[in-house]
């Protein structure tokens, strides 16, 4: 099926004006919708009830109010409402070009595709080309749908892609959240970033990942539809962060699981053991870790050591 635009829009920077079409770059429907339904099958319809007096109240007697103390509104008619919204701008206006990594992605919103419309493929074109070369993207103020947002602009080899970004006071800030700093040792550093190297890619392949619960859905759905019986699946417990993980024994067996792994090169005078909370581990699992340290380490030390007699 052939993408249909939403908007035919201009993209201005300077005393440049391009004229472009605007297409969600995205299925707004992903996930599988439900319906509320009484037993019998029949639709469900919504009701507002009053607090006061528990009366259904119709929605020509709804208005909307701003709560700016607990239970005290100020109530604001449609047309007051109305009057607030930011006013539609078919004007994407372009205000700075900055380095094309410059935005953190926890700030992307909504994304939409940009293309050339009548008489627009040739400046379309060059803005392109220039952002390319230039290694930047463009940061532009647009009002859409009573709204007004900063965007970023970004070329890609087939063109445009223009993406809402959240404002600063919408975004949460790690700093908050009062995370612990721990230390990691260098043994434990080497590990992990062999771990890393050993299931690395290139780049980013959508394709290669699948919406499984949806399936799951629809596939259960299609089943319901026949007439058959839905049994639910087990689903795996993951273990709890009440559990004791033994982060080098983790880092380890993950290396482990790929064939012919290369041994894991440890440094033996920085072997020290970290679990991954304070949970004391029981003396006899001590044991064992310490037994499986030991051989580790004599099997990493063998190598070296029939070397040094050749």
């Amino acid at each position: 099926m052939s993408a249909r635009s939403i908007a035919s829009l201009m993209l201005s920077f300077g005393m440049v004006s391009i004229p472009v079409r605007l297409f969600s770059a995205a299925e707004s429907a992903a996930s599988v919708k439900f319906h509320l339904l009484a037993k019998d099958g029949s639709r469900l319809k919504q009701q507002y009830v009053s607090e006061k007096d528990q009366k259904m109240v119709p929605r020509s007697d709804i208005v909307k109010g701003y709560e700016f103390e607990k239970d005290h509104f100020v109530l604001f008619s449609p047309e007051e409402l109305k009057a607030l919204e930011e006013s539609s701008n078919p004007v994407i206006d372009i205000v700075a070009f900055i380095p094309e990594k410059a935005v953190d992605p926890i700030y992307h919103d909504k994304a939409y595709l940009l293309a050339p419309d009548k008489r627009g493929e040739k400046p379309y074109a060059l803005l392109v080309e220039a952002m390319r070369k230039s290694g930047r993207c463009a940061l532009a103020k647009w009002a859409w749908k009573s709204k007004q947002y900063v965007v970023q602009i970004r070329p890609t080899e087939e063109g445009l892609v223009l993406q809402q970004l959240y404002y600063a006071d919408e975004v949460r800030s790690l700093k908050d959240l009062n995370i612990e700093k721990v230390a990691v040792s260098p043994v434990e550093l080497q590990l992990a970033l062999q771990l890393i190297e050993q299931i690395s890619e290139d780049d980013y392949d959508p394709t290669k990942y699948e919406d499984e619960e949806k399936k799951r859905v629809l596939a259960a759905i299609e089943e319901k539809i026949n007439g058959k019986q839905i049994v639910a699946a087990a689903h795996h417990e993951e273990p709890t962060s009440g559990q004791v993980i033994d982060l080098m024994e983790a880092l380890k067996a993950s290396l482990g699981k790929k064939p012919g792994a290369a041994p894991v090169a440890v440094d033996k005078t920085d072997a020290r053991r970290t679990t991954m909370n304070v949970t004391p581990m029981p003396e006899d699992r001590r044991r064992k870790a310490a037994r499986r340290a030991s051989q580790t380490e004599e099997a990493v030390a063998a190598p070296s050591r029939t070397r040094g007699k050749k």
